[in-house]
């Protein structure tokens, strides 16, 4: 029966997100023996078992980080002893050190940690952060020049110069000392430093080898600190930044990043820095106890708190209230602003400039999301007008306009694939001549291998799995899409071209309360390598709807359990394209504390929602061939799934010959006695879904009878 072209039935307000769910492989029994071993609930053992624990030691390890009994630095580093050594030397003589710093957040908290520790152990030092929009990443010629000519005698990177062997030999022949810190991918060949410490370099089961760019520049004010012995009001600043810096660069919290974090998180809310007490109120953000209360987290994003709030309940901040508040702030200036402005924020002692600077960062944050939202809806009406029908058979997307600022394309890229489901590359003319790009991926696509696969294309490029950066001539642009499409054809297939949902376990919503969040303080606290609980719950029925803010969904979903009704409230950030979603659904979420007017409530962050499964399971393999009569409202209709291209159909026809026809995933169906005069209906209005349900219902039994 009724056939529209796919493209019709595909824009995303007709349908639901088009994800894969992977959900874990439940282990009840050896769940239930961790839970009696450690004292822990069912649930928060099967969490850990996800999370690869095997055994009561490593659960005890991993729930308290403080237990670990960590080596000394200058037995994982081969290269710290020499660091050390020349940093006393270059402090003892006063010879100028200077830091060469990176623009994003952990480059500037890196370079504002080691500005601090060695003002404070009385270095004379300085420091140079190249160009975002004139030189890109990373230190050049150009810098080594000027540092020389300053008279400078040792160069400290932090969180690059790993790559940049030419710049470091030049630094070598003009006779500065070169200490490189760094944590990205080691290249074939070294630059000649002095010194180089890098967590690539050292032992994969090093406990300090996922630390990132601040993670290495705290090991090194830190060792330096104890050896000159004067550890005394050093530690605790350069743990802020510490933690500020290895959140907001979303490194692993494994390790002692996540012992060192942890303990960060306790100490931000009283930290003396002013710069971490300015970021705080400018970001609104409300420091707790454990579990006791706080506001949704990405509230603060879409508002501009007042600088004068209180810092209520001084206990604990968590991983979010960084992510999504702290750290865009930050980022902002490093890809639209000036790096100055954040050095300067961390590394203040005036409360007064402090709080300027934080200012500085909030609206230059405001005017990064406007500018995302904008570049984000130009590239998604391009992307629809000009190659939604093709990205099947792409597998990749390369979107390049004019007129985009290079510094906010990243982000926009992450939003397309979570969009799409696709690897995205994203690039803007710096002239006519030259396009400059950013790349954000999938778990199964490489981005480097395949930047390095079009390596004879391109200007300058590097990056690792998940995400890249690259330059091209802009008449290289078709050939280059060419190629990548050739590079996504070898390493994905179709099933891959969905976002990839990991769910932890399936819970109803009657377990859903403030002894189930309380008991998953334990695994906090949570980020990349250790993320937040997944769980989904079947069949819910959404029984409010409306959307708020810009673009996002505000829900109350229901669930019946044994004859009783439960209800919660749920957000749905930025899923304004997929409103309104239809009266039943399986949910996928994180749980999530509202603090509002002195109240605190257990609400759901929706992050998946599907067809529910009994649904999904008829289209996937439909029973029957044949139709079935069913009765709904003292009316006969009659039933079936029939093949309409490659997709199942479910057809309903009444008594007078009308016939409604649904496909898998879409909230737009057809309706009428041909399809010539069929008119497109929403399935998701009631009068529309109860016979859709009697119509599955009847089906159902059919099939249990067969």
């Amino acid at each position: 029966m009724l056939h529209r072209p796919v493209s019709e039935l595909s824009k995303p307000s007709r349908r639901l997100p088009d994800q894969r769910w992977q959900i874990y492989p439940q282990k009840p029994e050896f769940a239930q023996k961790l839970a009696v071993l450690t004292n822990l609930s069912p649930i928060v053992s099967q969490l850990l078992i996800n999370r690869g624990m095997e055994t009561p030691e490593q659960v005890q390890a991993f729930l308290n980080p403080e237990s670990l009994i960590l080596p000394s630095p200058l037995e994982d580093f081969p290269d710290l002893a020499i660091s050390l050594e020349l940093l006393e030397n270059a402090i003892a003589s006063q010879t100028k050190i200077a830091i060469c710093g990176d623009y994003d957040a952990d480059g500037m908290t890196s370079t504002a940690l080691l500005l601090r520790s060695l003002r404070t152990l009385g270095a004379q030092v300085d420091y140079a952060i190249p160009s975002r929009m004139h030189e890109g990443y990373g230190i050049n010629k150009r810098i080594v020049e000027e540092f020389h000519s300053e008279g400078v005698g040792l160069i400290l990177t932090v969180d690059n110069g790993i790559s940049a062997f030419e710049p470091v030999a030049r630094a070598r022949e003009l006779g500065l000392a070169v200490i490189i810190t760094d944590h990205h991918d080691i290249p074939q060949k070294l630059p000649p430093a002095n010194a180089i410490l890098n967590p690539k370099l050292i032992a994969e089961s090093s406990p300090y080898r996922g630390v990132a760019g601040v993670g290495v520049a705290y090991i090194l004010a830190v060792s330096l600190a104890q050896q000159l012995g004067q550890t005394k009001g050093l530690i605790q600043p350069m743990l802020a930044l510490f933690t500020l810096g290895t959140i907001a660069d979303l490194a692993p919290l494994t390790g002692v990043n996540r012992r060192w974090v942890k303990r960060g998180l306790q100490h931000l809310p009283k930290s003396h820095l002013p710069g971490i007490q300015a970021l705080i109120q400018v970001g609104g953000v409300q420091a707790r106890d454990e579990g006791a209360g706080e506001q949704g987290s990405r509230g603060a994003e879409e508002k501009i708190a007042n600088p004068k709030s209180k810092i209520q309940n001084p206990k604990s901040l968590k991983p979010e209230d960084i992510g999504f508040r702290l750290g865009p702030r930050i980022n902002a200036i490093g890809r639209i602003g000036n790096p100055q402005t954040v050095i300067e924020l961390l590394t203040t002692d005036d409360m007064g400039v402090a709080l300027e600077r934080a200012m500085q960062c909030e609206q230059v944050n405001a005017s990064r999301q406007e500018m995302c939202q904008q570049i984000e809806q130009e590239a998604i009406a391009y992307v629809e007008t000009e190659f939604v029908a093709s990205l099947h058979k792409d597998r990749v997307l390369i979107v390049v306009q004019p007129n985009w600022h290079h510094g906010v394309i990243g982000i926009v890229a992450s939003r397309l694939v979570e969009r799409y489901g696709v690897p995205v590359f994203i690039g803007t003319y710096e002239d006519e001549g030259h396009i400059r790009g950013s790349a954000r991926s999938i778990p199964e696509f490489h981005v480097f291998e395949a930047l390095e696969y079009c390596h004879d294309l391109l200007g300058k490029f590097g990056g690792h799995k998940a995400a890249g950066g690259f330059s091209l001539p802009a008449e290289n642009l078709q050939m280059l899409r060419s190629r990548l499409i050739e590079f996504a054809n070898q390493c994905l297939e179709p099933q891959h071209l969905k976002p990839l949902l990991k769910i932890d376990a399936e819970v109803n919503l009657n377990h859903i309360n403030q002894q189930l969040y309380q008991q998953l303080n334990a695994l906090h606290p949570c980020g990349m390598d250790n993320p937040d609980p997944v769980f989904w719950t079947p069949n819910v029925q959404v029984v409010e709807q409306k959307i708020v803010g810009k673009g996002h969904i505000k829900l109350t979903v229901a669930q019946t359990v044994e004859n009783q009704e439960y209800r919660i409230k749920v957000i749905a950030w930025r899923w304004g394209d997929y409103f309104r979603l239809p009266p039943r659904v399986d949910i996928a979420y994180k749980l999530r504390e509202n603090y509002f007017n002195g109240n605190t409530s257990i609400e759901l962050e929706l992050i998946g929602v599907r067809m529910p499964t009994q649904i999904q399971q008829f289209f996937a393999s439909p029973p029957i061939q044949s139709s079935i009569t069913f009765e709904y409202n003292q009316r006969q209709y009659t039933c079936g799934f029939y093949k309409n291209g490659i997709e199942a159909e479910l057809r309903i026809r009444n008594s007078e010959g009308k016939v409604l026809a649904i496909q898998p995933g879409h909230i737009i169906g057809l309706l009428g006695t041909n399809r010539q005069n069929a008119k497109e209906v929403n399935i998701s209005q009631p009068q529309y879904d109860n016979i859709i349900q009697a119509a599955l219902q009847a089906l159902s039994v059919l099939s249990a009878e067969l």
